[in-house]
């Protein structure tokens, strides 16, 4: 699953350029449970159209309004039962929820500015104007912490209702918060950030098959050192709130913990970086001894040296094997070809950052790259069977877990990628139409998992 984390229109609705690291996605709540509850009486005002790309514009004013709604009935008719449960959220969450709330609200009177550029007693978090600002606008607080409430207890549902299906849920971590986010805000210690808060170096990673120029992400650094001094707690606070919402978690970008690219902040391409020492090992042990057997996967993909791979096998986390990679002249060699994939690893014929299977076909694949797919498969191949060639070299891997996008799984064109690293504003748009997977797809799904043995 994609981060499940707010998503806004400065970072084009980007699961990956949040405002918070913890809270959840007010888009992503059911219409239907408010139904249900009573809480709203028609949903028919918020419809619309089921398009194969989503309009967030018009997704995020019909879910406001209707939340809105929803808050106002329950303040008039919630039960006794409904009003204990949302205060005892509130206070068992209070650790992130509360500058969460804040945040927002702030946000909202600042005409959606970032902190960074609030007035000065905001933006440094002067106490005494802190909490003269929650006095004057409690209501506007409690209704942002009131949607967190609804969000989780929403996800508790959904997560407990798949679970008993015996379905997991692999969620997804992103290594940095957003420069506009709360965790900076709030944390600001623990970044690499001036006096005045602005950002010294960001992030990114240097050139690579993606962008010849690097990707200067721009998120702020952490300050390891300081991090290393309060025993990881940001970071191990992080992660324990993230698995109450799924089984496993993948640790995007898992390289930085042995080493990360520091990009200056002045420099506006990630060209010009340098490699700095991750936290390494020490935070996974103490993660373990704080949270236990880790439930955790490592993205390993990209500019991968020894170091990565030494830190991922010493805490046995399984790593990634991505098919769109295998092709290239290195073939016999490559990781990512299955003659090469480890047990302990899962295996994507691509991950949303890559083009679909079939729009990798026709528009990415250079003439190297198919000649030696189809000698690896021993035969010619076309745009109307690569995604089946594909799926069932992912399904006869010995990784022990595969995973297939499902534009994959229904073949479709590079129109359904979902993202393009350091592209434009058509990312994460693409949805799934009602009656897209049919009957005939699941038993597809099906004789593949008894033909490779994933049943």
């Amino acid at each position: 699953m994609l981060p499940l984390n707010p998503t806004g229109v400065d970072q084009a609705y980007s699961p990956y350029s949040s405002i918070s690291s913890r809270a959840g996605n007010p888009l992503l709540i059911s219409p239907e449970k408010l139904l249900e509850h009573g809480w709203l009486k028609d949903l028919e005002p918020y419809q619309l159209p089921a398009q194969s790309q989503v309009d967030y514009e018009r997704v995020n004013e019909l879910k406001t309004q209707m939340l809105a709604k929803a808050y106002q009935k329950f303040q008039q008719s919630a039960s006794i039962y409904w009003r204990k449960a949302f205060r005892e959220f509130c206070q068992q969450e209070s650790e992130w929820l509360d500058d969460y709330a804040l945040f927002v609200v702030l946000k909202n009177y600042q005409q959606q500015k970032s902190w960074s550029e609030w007035p000065q007693p905001y933006k440094m978090r002067e106490s005494g104007t802190l909490i003269a600002f929650a006095c004057e606008h409690e209501a506007e607080l409690t209704y942002e912490k009131w949607v967190q409430f609804i969000f989780f207890q929403q996800w508790r549902e959904l997560r407990a209702y798949g679970n008993q299906q015996n379905v997991q849920f692999l969620g997804d971590l992103p290594f940095y918060p957003s420069y506009d986010s709360v965790d900076v805000w709030a944390n600001p210690e623990i970044f690499h950030l001036d006096e005045q808060g602005e950002m010294t170096c960001v992030a990114g990673v240097p050139p690579d098959y993606f962008n010849e120029e690097g990707q200067r992400w721009g998120m702020p650094l952490y300050r390891w050192d300081v991090l290393k001094a309060r025993q990881y707690d940001w970071w191990i606070d992080r992660i324990e709130k993230n698995m109450e919402l799924y089984d496993r978690l993948r640790l995007d970008h898992f390289r930085a913990f042995a080493s990360y690219w520091e990009v200056p902040a002045e420099e506006k391409t990630a060209k010009n970086g340098a490699w700095k020492p991750g936290p390494g090992a020490e935070f996974f042990q103490i993660l373990q001894e704080k949270l236990g057997s880790l439930s955790l996967i490592a993205e390993d993909l990209g500019d991968i040296g020894e170091d990565v791979y030494q830190l991922r096998d010493e805490f046995m986390l399984p790593g990634m094997r991505v098919l769109h990679f295998a092709f290239s002249d290195d073939m016999p060699r490559s990781v990512n070809i299955p003659h090469n994939h480890l047990p302990l690893s899962l295996v994507y014929t691509g991950t949303h950052d890559n083009n679909t299977t079939k729009g990798w076909f026709r528009q990415d694949l250079s003439p190297e790259e198919h000649r030696n797919l189809e000698k690896y498969v021993g035969g010619s191949l076309s745009e109307e069977t690569i995604h089946f060639v594909m799926i069932r070299l992912a399904y006869a891997s010995v990784a022990q877990t595969a995973i297939l996008p499902l534009q994959d799984v229904l073949g479709l064109d590079e129109k359904a990628r979902m993202n393009t690293p350091a592209g434009n504003s058509a990312c994460w748009k693409w949805r799934l139409l009602p009656e897209q997977f049919t009957a005939v797809h699941e038993k597809q799904l099906r004789t593949w998992a008894e033909i490779y043995h994933r049943g």
